[in-house]
């Protein structure tokens, strides 16, 4: 079940010069609320070796990266293609200044890596297949330490382009990493969802405290569509039909009487009373 966590309000310089507060870049905020997020308050007991965080490449930050590892969890993150590496190798045999050089450029000079192509299914379509060739190897990751690294291209597509991707569990496969990674996709059709169904651009207010009112209201709306309301057959998926099977049943004209008569004070009881005296015929 995909739960959205409490989502992080960034403010621009402008608004914290205009409201006496202390400026934090966006890498910054998202490092402080991992620091301060607790998934038991979602999940209840867990190991924290079962974690896995992923991240885009815009959150391919040190420090962010040293956050999660503190925490004890596990994270796959993909590398911007001017992040710092070195082989194992080159620690042993190279001067310090010459061992770190662009995951890009580190995986050029290991071209003798085999190619290995890695065949995974996609969500919409079971019969349908997406192949990807993908180099794997073991290197250091700079102000983080030892991590898997992944060269990943998707076969057959003209533009070539490559995901680099950094995994600190050294037990990692290579296809369980990029496995992993695909998992991310969830979040932008998480958004695309809450964006075309719920409302989530559609804001029209004059304080900050507002839009994050909204933001709430949204993430509320989308966890309840998805706890399988009662009425839903457990075929119906996207959040729209969800919508459309809730509208009619709310049609209904008793069921409208009876959620009219419990959104009024003191409704709850009454419907109670109403309903023993019927069964009791007191």
């Amino acid at each position: 079940m995909l739960i959205p966590l409490r989502p992080i309000p960034f403010y621009s310089k402008r608004y914290c010069q205009t409201h006496g507060l202390a400026y934090q870049s966006e890498h910054e905020r998202v490092v402080a609320y991992l620091r301060t997020l607790d998934l038991e308050d979602y999940l209840g007991s867990y190991d924290r070796r079962e974690v896995l965080v992923l991240a885009e490449s815009g959150y391919d930050n040190k420090k962010i990266e040293k956050a999660i590892a503190d925490k004890g969890w596990h994270c796959i993150v993909a590398l911007g293609k001017t992040r710092s590496v070195k082989s194992e190798a080159c620690a042993l045999t190279t001067a310090p200044s010459q061992q770190w050089c662009h995951i890009a450029t580190f995986f050029l000079r290991h071209r003798r890596l085999k190619w290995n192509t890695i065949r995974l299914a996609t969500r919409g379509n079971k019969h349908k297949r997406m192949d990807f060739r993908v180099r794997h190897t073991s290197g250091y990751l700079r102000y983080v330490g030892k991590v898997e690294f992944v060269c990943s291209e998707q076969r057959n597509r003209p533009d070539g382009r490559r995901k680099y991707l950094a995994c600190n569990d050294l037990r990692a496969t290579a296809r369980q990493i990029v496995m992993g990674y695909r998992l991310r996709w969830a979040v932008e059709l998480f958004h695309k969802s809450v964006k075309q169904n719920l409302g989530f651009e559609d804001v029209a207010t004059h304080g900050f405290d507002a839009v994050i009112s909204h933001v709430h209201w949204v993430y509320c709306a989308y966890i309840l569509l998805h706890m399988s309301p009662p009425g839903l057959s457990p075929g119906v998926q996207s959040i729209g039909d969800k919508q459309r099977a809730l509208q009619q049943g709310l049609a209904d004209t008793e069921k409208r009487h009876i959620l009219q008569q419990l959104s009024q004070i003191g409704g709850v009881q009454r419907y109670k009373d109403a309903r023993r005296q019927a069964l009791t015929g007191t």
